[in-house]
């Protein structure tokens, strides 16, 4: 992949009568090897790109592209780790984790090694031979992150991988994260909700306003890449900039409305 763009991306979800418009001019580019975090408020749209990216919803206007085409179906390349896991519960871990490998019809005892190497490297090894109903949801992540990360792809989509972990852990996947993106050099694209994580993660950082979603900042942060950066003052000056913008955009309660039912029900989030 040299170039995944956004250009002019409205999204409009409708349900029965009702209409919600998710994104309104969306306009960004990831380069080819970047590393890009997207933070916003809730229901700006930021799970709805992530989905259009990986060709699974298409926009209501305007175009998403890889390198020039149009996306149109999910493409091999392309890693997803949804909101909801995308675990199948009547697998394994092991088989779990294996999946994508499968599909993409990786002999039985290279994809076994793969994943097993995977889950140790984040602390899942024992849990092989588990099933999902067994997992916290913190381990369910996990699962997820392992079953992309067994892939070799050229853009990797992650739609908050991280939120139910605590702290620590929290941050050792980060480290381990950006470690395999520079290692590897795949794009990828991570939407959170935590400053702290986009200005860990992203070497440029995409701020989204309130719904229907459109960037209202694009903020470079080359510094990034190395675990010390959590303690310089420019990574805590960073963060101090970006809630500063985001204190300013603060979108206004959401009436329990009709159109409030349809986001929630339709995950425009």
């Amino acid at each position: 992949m040299r170039e995944l763009s956004f250009d002019n991306v409205f999204l409009v979800y409708r349900k029965d009568n009702n209409e919600v418009q998710a994104l309104d001019g969306l306009s960004f580019s990831v380069e080819s090897g970047a590393s890009v975090a997207i933070i916003g408020p809730s229901g700006c749209g930021k799970s709805s790109l992530l989905k259009m990216a990986c060709g699974l919803i298409s926009p209501t206007s305007g175009s998403v592209f890889i390198d020039g085409a149009p996306i149109d179906k999910p493409r091999s390349e392309t890693a997803f780790i949804p909101q909801d896991f995308g675990i199948l519960p009547w697998k394994s871990v092991q088989a779990n984790a294996e999946l994508g490998l499968k599909m993409r019809h990786v002999a039985r005892r290279e994809r076994s090694q793969k994943a097993a190497s995977v889950l140790g490297s984040l602390g899942l090894g024992e849990f092989a031979r588990s099933y999902p109903s067994q997992l916290s949801g913190g381990m369910k992540q996990r699962l997820a992150l392992a079953r992309a990360l067994t892939l070799d792809v050229d853009l990797l989509l992650m739609d908050e991988p991280l939120s139910a972990l605590d702290s620590l852990l929290r941050e050792q996947i980060q480290d381990m994260l950006l470690e395999l993106w520079s290692e590897k050099g795949y794009a990828q694209i991570m939407v959170t909700h935590s400053i702290e994580e986009a200005v860990f993660l992203g070497e440029r950082i995409v701020i989204m306003d309130s719904r229907p979603g459109k960037v209202i900042a694009q903020i470079d942060n080359s510094e990034m890449g190395s675990v010390s950066y959590r303690q310089s003052a420019t990574f805590h000056d960073r963060c101090d900039e970006i809630r500063l913008l985001l204190m300013e955009k603060k979108p206004e309660k959401c009436a329990l409305d009709a159109s409030c039912q349809l986001e929630e029900g339709e995950g425009v989030a």
